[in-house]
């Protein structure tokens, strides 16, 4: 099996890691790291099939961006429990293996959290395979080709604006199926699956973000994002790049740590994480907070009182009245620079003399002889 995994990731794992790994570790300049940008996707492009990319490369951007850095910290949540324990939020209980089930509920929130994962990638490989195979179609992602030519990069303004929409919309489409359909007021059968798996653990770790029974998991994680990308038939570089931006998500926001790089952004939402999971999903159905707030379903501080603790955090209100004061400065300085001078009259005014200005012809004719 491990040979097997190999020979698959092996011809793509190397580009791709180039890909993704040049921004981070070089020293040079914007325009040579766009250049072997293009280079390294020109490569990975044009040396594949559209099928190995939908494949391969969410495949990579998932074990490397979440299941490698979750099991990490799961590691060391066990191997360093005395450690660990002063950079949880919830202390000891933040501690995977002090939750109810012991190392034993660990071992299955695990598995099931890896096998999800390679799910949404298979299923996605499969849909690709059955629309351009079997019906003969276009792909369901922008693959390539294109208005760029031969490097097979996107638009800027059309990757942008994709990124945008995809962003907003899959929040949007997460929050109403995880707020109606599973945590439903009514129940059903999906919402007892979900009440079952996912919120068997109460404290989150980094594994619990994916600990979900299939069909739910596939509603919650994979079609808020899947479907506006099909709908707007994204380039898959614009996709890879969500999937990685949503696997560092999963990968903090339920990693139970306290010191996390941003306190708007993802101390924020690991807060409403924590929320929703200790109360076993009475509301933090979202995790921006935006459509919590708007609804009414914020449990504890909301995106607001975040907003509010980072300004004054960073006493952006006395930095805005400065600013304002200066602008006002400013703007009276400039009035006074501006505003009409008035010269004093003069009364009188002395007439010019007449000024004489000798030439060579007056010298000469000054010693002229007669």
């Amino acid at each position: 099996m491990g040979a097997f995994l190999s020979s698959i990731l092996a011809p793509i794992a190397l580009p791709l890691g180039s890909f993704l790994a040049i921004p981070m570790f070089s020293s040079w300049s914007t325009g040579l790291n766009l250049i072997f940008l293009s280079v390294a996707w020109t490569t990975i492009a044009a040396s594949y099939s559209p099928l190995q990319l939908e494949l391969v490369a969410p495949l990579v951007l998932r074990l490397s961006l979440y299941i490698i850095p979750s099991l990490i910290f799961l590691l060391f949540d066990i191997g360093l429990p005395s450690l660990s324990v002063e950079f949880k939020t919830q202390g000891q209980w933040g501690i995977p293996s002090n939750q109810k089930g012991g190392a034993r509920a660990v071992r299955r929130v695990v598995t099931w959290s890896c096998a999800n994962v390679l799910l949404t990638v298979a299923l996605q490989a499969g849909i690709e395979f059955f629309v351009t195979d079997v019906l003969q179609m276009k792909s369901l992602l922008l693959i390539k080709g294109g208005r760029w030519g031969l490097n097979h990069l996107p638009n800027p303004w059309t990757m942008v604006k994709h990124g945008f929409i995809g962003l907003v919309s899959r929040n949007i489409i997460q929050y109403y199926i995880h707020n109606h359909i599973l945590h439903s007021p009514t129940g059903g059968a999906l919402s007892n699956l979900h009440q079952t798996w996912h919120h068997s653990v109460r404290v989150p770790y980094s594994f619990a973000a994916n600990y979900d029974h299939p069909i739910c998991h596939l509603l919650h994680r994979f079609v808020p994002l899947y479907l506006p990308a099909i709908a707007l038939r994204m380039h898959i570089l614009t996709y890879l790049i969500m999937i990685g931006l949503f696997s560092l998500e999963e990968t903090f926001v339920y990693s139970g740590y306290n010191v996390l790089p941003s306190t708007i952004m993802l101390r924020g939402m690991a807060r409403r994480a924590d929320a929703h999971l200790m109360s076993e999903g009475e509301g933090n159905y979202g995790c921006l907070g935006v459509l919590d707030w708007c609804h009414g379903t914020t449990l504890g501080k909301g995106v607001v009182e975040d907003l509010k603790a980072e300004m004054d955090k960073h006493n952006v209100e006395a930095k805005a009245g400065k600013a304002f004061d200066g602008a006002g400065d400013a703007a009276n300085g400039l009035a006074v620079c501006t505003a009409p001078i008035e010269r004093p009259t003069m009364t009188s005014r002395k007439r010019r003399p007449n000024v004489h200005f000798w030439t060579v012809s007056d010298s000469l004719a000054r010693y002229k002889v007669s």
